[in-house]
């Protein structure tokens, strides 16, 4: 516990920690190429302003990335025209790799970007974003270039939620607090620490994408953290506030889906962990986030030991009292 505390205070930024006149002077001296890339399936209504705003803060007004694209899986509508209108690079994913077979989906895309990119330091942003800023990515570039240890950085924000009484200050990230976090706290502990292990947005160097697999899925943020955790440990990893996210949430159908899209991925990592594969969870501790004072973070822990009671009919006293009951 004390090592997954000092972990969130070490390895825990906000996005105003970083100075993009540093981050660029680092960039140079470091010798980096950084690319920016959108994974987008019709996402003409976001893509467009999404460009526009890391073109003209990252790379005209601070030249801290060195090239923008989108890999689309197959859009109906017009994503790939208003993305290359506003000066992205414009792949379908599908022309790419055709001897790998067939695929369709974010992880795919994501994949078949380590391919048609050339950054040393790959940044992944979801297109979906409707108050996009270009914070969602320095936000993320910052970790990686300020501390050399840290190849993979990850993001968290609050999440409005839409319901049936309007926009609800927070209620996104539903299926992290039902499904991942606790299956986090069972069988990888000190991933609790990570606020938003589903978030979509990411950055790190191309030498750990290029060496983890990807599922082409809803998985892939799952399969993705657990892969880098257990090949280069907790410290290679951080994560940045970056305040506020606002986009479409998904209906429970959607949810449900991407849940058992997740427990695929998240089954076969245990196995590919432990051998003697087991269901028997190592932790009945569950981990919650809990938010302090000041922007802070701390992991709360509470023991849940679920018991069961065996079949009535086997229970000395009830087989009497029926007995009874039935003379």
């Amino acid at each position: 516990m004390n090592k997954l505390n000092k972990w969130l205070k070490e390895r825990t930024f906000h996005y105003r920690d970083f100075d993009l006149n540093e981050l660029v002077r680092l960039k140079k001296e470091k010798n980096l190429k950084i690319s920016l890339c959108f994974p987008t399936f019709n996402e003409e209504k976001t893509i467009g302003k999404s460009i526009v705003i890391m073109k003209s803060e990252l790379m005209d007004r601070y030249p801290l990335i060195d090239e923008i694209a989108v890999v689309d899986s197959g859009s109906s509508d017009n994503t790939c025209t208003i993305a290359a209108k506003f000066g992205a690079a414009t792949y379908a994913a599908s022309d790419f790799l055709k001897e790998e077979g067939e695929a369709r989906g974010k992880g795919e895309n994501l994949w078949k970007a380590l391919y048609l990119l050339k950054g040393d330091i790959i940044v992944f942003v979801d297109a979906d974003i409707s108050n996009i800023h270009h914070r969602f990515a320095y936000g993320l570039i910052g970790p990686l270039l300020m501390n050399d240890s840290i190849k993979f950085a990850k993001a968290f924000y609050n999440r409005p939620f839409k319901n049936a009484k309007g926009m609800a200050p927070s209620g996104g990230g539903r299926v992290t607090e039902i499904l991942i976090r606790p299956l986090f706290s069972q069988f990888f502990p000190e991933l609790t620490g990570v606020i938003q292990p589903l978030s979509g947005e990411y950055a790190g160097y191309r030498d750990i994408f290029e060496q983890i697999s990807f599922p082409v899925g809803y998985g892939v943020e799952t399969g993705m953290l657990i892969d880098i955790y257990k090949k280069w440990g907790l410290d290679t990893i951080a994560q940045t506030n970056l305040d506020l996210r606002v986009h479409r949430n998904q209906d429970i159908i959607s949810l449900g889906k991407m849940s058992f899209g997740i427990l695929q991925i998240f089954w076969n990592r245990l196995k590919e962990c432990n051998k003697n594969f087991s269901m028997e969870p190592n932790s009945l501790i569950l981990r919650q986030m809990e938010a302090l004072a000041a922007g802070n973070y701390e992991v709360r822990e509470t023991e849940i030991r679920e018991h069961e009671r065996r079949p009535m009919i086997e229970v000395k006293a009830y087989q009497i009292l029926r007995g009874k009951a039935l003379k």
